[in-house]
């Protein structure tokens, strides 16, 4: 309590040893009011004016061409297993030449980058530099599940966005 009753009577004040807290929280408050203001004005705010993009979205194509690296890297397009050396060619064959055709590329999981990057400088070579990689995506599992969880394959397209 700030005041006290007095015990004695006379001129004399008794010191009083109780804190008085009130200026404090007074002070605490300012600091979080003045804070919560400057935390926002602190961040980075880099403004970029982006172009606006006419482009059509591109069509999916009818028939995918799909290109499999399993797990003894071997090469497999659709479901017939293809040499690398005749690679180029039965691509040719399928694509009738056009070498924009989007190649759909996917890999066993146990299949090593360095491999996975020899098949892609393959297409390179071979002219076909659309490639999309194809991946199997799954929902997050909660922590001690076993369960598989897979939805499907879907194509991701590359880092170049081809």
């Amino acid at each position: 309590m700030a005041g006290g009753i007095r015990d004695h009577s006379g001129d004399d004040l008794v010191e009083n040893h109780e804190i008085n807290v009130t200026p404090f929280i007074d002070v605490m408050l300012v600091l979080l009011i003045i804070f919560m203001v400057a935390a926002p004005l602190a961040t980075v705010d880099v403004n970029v004016d982006l172009p606006a993009s006419s482009a059509a979205p591109a069509k999916r194509p009818d028939e995918p061409v799909y290109l499999t690296l399993k797990q003894d890297l071997t090469l497999a397009i659709g479901n017939d297993t293809v040499g690398r050396d005749a690679l180029p060619a039965m691509l040719d064959q399928i694509s009738k030449g056009n070498k924009d055709t989007r190649i759909f590329l996917r890999a066993d999981k146990t299949v090593g980058y360095g491999e996975f990057m020899t098949v892609m400088n393959l297409l390179r070579d071979a002219g076909y530099l659309k490639i999309a990689l194809v991946g199997v995506e799954t929902l997050p599992q909660p922590p001690g599940s076993t369960s598989n969880g897979t939805s499907g394959a879907s194509p991701a397209e590359d880092t170049n966005g081809q």
